[in-house]
């Protein structure tokens, strides 16, 4: 049965958004503890593009996820969970044993920061359903059809041969088919190398709109001579307007194809306070948002947060400032909210983040 949003009722002929990624049990120990001392664990669900739909779908984005789970009841209350935040879960596939020998949900372990003592993710995801299934069954074609604009990250490639060559196969297809195509390298160092990801996530450029981040990728100065060097080598963390501004127009002038390439950077003063801001290459220029510094309360999912911010305002034509202010602050605020995503489901609250308007909605 065809999953309804009523957020849409007043936005029928709006933009089809569409992301393809694992979705995973996430246990977390209470009160800042860590694993060693839990006897208690705290359950939710996310993963990187579960993220971006569900923060789309509350602000109104008619947004899809397409995924493979176990047909039993992780999988089940995987999908339960999305779909009580309007996410459209029509395509996913809930898997027999047959199909995933292993039948099980990926699941990962969050000790939560604080003060001084950084967050800690420990991963329980090898054999999960997704990285079993036997994607040749899945019409590419038909799975995309009707959908304007489609999500990928670095993360669902590196779980197996079947997701890398998937995913590949869904940014040509999709290009083809003229969807907007935005991608997040999201590297995971517990889940294949640099060079792995680096040499994947090139090949991925030339079908991508939207660049989120600019590693992991190959930008040789010398494509016949790889002595000379990356056009990111030598770039700090936390770059400057000028340095910055050379990196995108090195990644445009290699890849025409692409239209907008954002980027955050963070300055972390502690594990419990942050500060972001973003850089946006955006219609021929860079534009730097504002710095925001807050403290923290739940730090995974803000990059995701970023990267929903920065679609949506995409999709309702923001003006560039706007765009890259909106997805910081959308970033921002994620940092205040318990569990993976952003659930926020007024886009009035993210410009008031955005403005500096911090006084009482009353």
């Amino acid at each position: 049965m065809e999953h309804y949003n009523p957020l849409l009722k007043d936005r029928q002929f709006g933009k089809k958004f569409i992301t393809i990624g694992e979705v995973m049990l996430r246990l977390t120990p209470p009160n800042y503890e860590k694993i060693r001392m839990a006897t208690t664990f705290e359950a939710s669900y996310g993963g990187a593009e579960a993220n971006i739909a569900l923060a789309l779908a509350n602000l109104g984005i008619d947004s899809t996820f397409f995924s493979v789970v176990p047909n039993n009841s992780l999988g089940k209350s995987a999908v339960r969970m999305l779909r009580s935040y309007d996410v459209h879960c029509t395509p996913m596939i809930l898997s027999t044993p047959e199909e995933t020998p292993t039948h099980r949900l990926g699941t990962y372990y969050l000790e939560t920061g604080y003060g001084i003592r950084p967050s800690k993710v420990t991963y329980d995801r090898k054999h999960s359903a997704i990285s079993e299934y036997d994607f040749s069954n899945v019409d590419i074609d038909k799975l995309l059809d009707g959908y304007d604009w489609l999500h990928l990250s670095g993360i669902t490639p590196a779980l197996g041969k079947n997701c890398a060559d998937f995913i590949l196969e869904c940014l040509k297809v999709a290009h083809a088919k003229g969807l907007t195509v935005s991608f997040d390298g999201n590297f995971r160092s517990k889940l294949w190398t640099w060079e792995e990801a680096r040499d994947y996530c090139t090949m991925c450029l030339p079908y991508i709109n939207v660049l989120i981040g600019i590693e992991p990728y190959h930008l040789w100065k010398d494509e016949e001579d790889h002595s000379k060097g990356d056009w990111k080598d030598g770039v700090p963390l936390q770059p400057s307007y000028e340095q910055q501004d050379e990196v995108f127009q090195k990644f445009v002038e290699r890849y025409p194809n692409l239209k907008c390439i954002a980027r955050h950077v963070r300055y972390a003063h502690s594990g419990s306070q942050n500060s972001l801001k973003a850089f946006l290459w955006y219609e021929g220029h860079t534009f730097e948002s504002k710095m925001f510094t807050f403290n923290i309360l739940d730090r995974v999912g803000g990059g995701d947060a970023f990267a929903s911010g920065l679609i949506y305002a995409m999709m309702n034509d923001y003006k560039a400032m706007d765009i890259v202010n909106f997805a910081v602050a959308s970033s921002v605020l994620k940092h205040t909210i318990r569990g993976d995503a952003n659930i926020t489901d007024n886009a009035v609250e993210i410009k008031n983040i955005m403005n500096q308007n911090f006084d009482i909605k009353r």
